[in-house]
């Protein structure tokens, strides 16, 4: 009898160490796991937020292109796959960790019912889908090891979507120039025709024409070249500035048309979808108004290149300045401009780095119309119909309508059409 009650309080110690162990690795077992959920978990909430980011960022891209036009769904795709992919998603890895990035098909519409669209001309909100898959578990897969099948997943999958709209905004960005009204002239025209062309004169503005004039007001030449990279806060009653115009003026704004000098990017400096340019030599003269015909969206005049077509159809094409190579000499060639200190132009079409790829609408703008005190007093759409030459001179722009008209082309980067100011992209949901 007490050699048994012995061998007990012998082995007795043996066993609470045992399940002290097991105790110990479950509760280990058991902190693995709420760690895991709280990093891996963690990196997912971080993941999704990257891909909101992303997601917003193409959707209020596309509703910009939304202006009701034939070719307002393709610039719509493009822009918003170009403005979302620019992006770092998965813990800011640029290419996403290589599952893929924002696709044609994660861009759709709703017309003014919120009814799915294919329809161009009827859509008005942009929706930007997409589901990013692959995101690795690390420590959650540990718990794996203690099981022989899977408890939990090895990778994680996170989706969200943006949808947005355009709508009036109070204030504008426009260019860093002003149209200023002949004598007499009125809103809302101010005395021009719709497809009429336009002097914008190196140096300010002057009656009838269109001059170059800081938007802050300042008199300073470095602020213009500021400004055309964007300025946004311009309000009817604003004294604008008369600037000197520098040299400097011209790399920004031919930018705009797809050349750059050598070390020019169009991922950073970008380029409108086309880059085509007009000139009377290319596009020709209308033998009853003797003024060079609508290039927004007529047809080229007498004299003109047999190839040229208007901007709409070259937007659609993504057309380079001289819609052959990427050389300069083809644009200087088809529109009698002096491009000589360029170097280069963004590839035309579908090949990388070029209009498609990096496209934006950057030559339909906003122009603020002055009174003889220089105060803002209206605003004009117009489309920029040539690069800068170099020594810098004149150009044309194009006028296309008061800008808050309900035809206006224009959208948000300078792009009006509404009553209390130009329509700009706004997420809705």
């Amino acid at each position: 009898m007490q050699s048994r009650m012995h061998q007990a309080r012998i082995h007795l110690p043996e066993r609470q160490r045992g399940a002290f162990i097991i105790t110990t690795a479950l509760l280990l077992l058991f902190l693995l796991g709420f760690m895991g959920i709280a990093l891996d978990f963690g990196r997912m909430f971080v993941v999704r937020g990257e891909l909101q980011t992303a997601l917003d960022a193409c959707a209020l891209s596309a509703a910009a292109e939304l202006d009701g036009s034939i070719t307002a769904k393709d610039r719509a795709i493009a822009s918003g796959i170009a403005a979302g992919n620019a992006n770092a998603v998965n813990l800011q890895s640029a290419d996403w960790s290589g599952q893929g990035q924002i696709v044609d098909t994660d861009v759709s519409f709703r017309d003014a019912s919120y009814a799915v669209t294919a329809d161009p001309l009827l859509a008005r909100y942009a929706q930007c889908s997409h589901t990013h898959s692959n995101i690795g578990l690390w420590l959650l897969q540990a718990l794996n090891a203690f099981s022989n099948s899977a408890i939990v997943p090895a990778t994680g999958t996170v989706a969200t979507s943006a949808v947005a709209t355009r709508t009036p905004a109070q204030t504008s960005c426009p260019l860093p120039v002003a149209f200023k009204p002949a004598a007499g002239a009125t809103a809302p025209d101010y005395g021009l025709t719709v497809g009429q062309w336009v002097k914008l004169i190196n140096g300010t503005p002057s009656g009838g024409n269109v001059g170059w004039a800081n938007l802050d007001g300042s008199n300073s030449a470095s602020e213009t070249v500021n400004e055309l990279n964007g300025y946004c806060g311009t309000e009817i009653g604003d004294t604008l500035g008369t600037p000197g115009v520098q040299s400097a003026v011209t790399d920004v704004w031919n930018e705009r048309f797809g050349i750059y000098k050598n070390s020019g990017d169009p991922a950073v400096q970008r380029p409108d979808y086309t880059g085509y340019s007009y000139t009377q030599e290319n596009w020709g003269i209308d033998p009853v108004r003797g003024e060079p015909f609508n290039a927004h969206k007529g047809s080229p005049g007498v004299g003109a290149d047999p190839s040229a077509q208007n901007f709409v159809t070259k937007r659609a094409a993504f057309a380079s300045c001289g819609n052959t190579s990427t050389q300069v000499n083809d644009c200087e060639n088809i529109t009698g401009l002096k491009l000589n200190s360029f170097k280069k132009l963004a590839p035309p079409g579908n090949t990388s780095g070029g209009h498609k790829q990096y496209g934006y609408d950057r030559r339909v703008v906003l122009i603020p119309v002055i009174d003889e005190g220089n105060r803002a007093v209206g605003f004009m759409c117009m489309l920029m119909l040539q690069p800068l030459e170099q020594p810098m001179g004149d150009t044309n722009l194009e006028y296309l309508g008061n800008a808050s008209s309900l035809g206006s082309p224009c959208t948000t980067s300078g792009l009006a059409g509404g009553t209390l100011g130009p329509l700009v992209p706004v997420l809705v949901r």
